[in-house]
């Protein structure tokens, strides 16, 4: 089952994840990073079709998609 695996410190809260996600399941999360940046997540991993879309659309390499 495929897992998304976000490095938080690279995160600057750009959204762009969030909008490519096919089953919405990337959100921004209540958490900071400590550059002061909201940081995306996973809301429901189980749900993870492993399409890698927002690992490809994010411009800080923030996401990795793992087997």
């Amino acid at each position: 089952m495929p897992k998304p695996v976000f490095t938080d410190e690279r995160c600057k809260g750009c959204e762009l994840c969030t909008r490519v996600c096919p089953k919405k399941i990337i959100v921004m999360s209540n958490r900071f990073n400590s550059k002061g940046y909201r940081c995306s997540s996973c809301s429901d991993e189980s749900q993870c079709i492993g399409c890698m879309l927002c690992a490809r659309t994010c411009p800080d390499l923030v996401i990795e998609i793992h087997k």
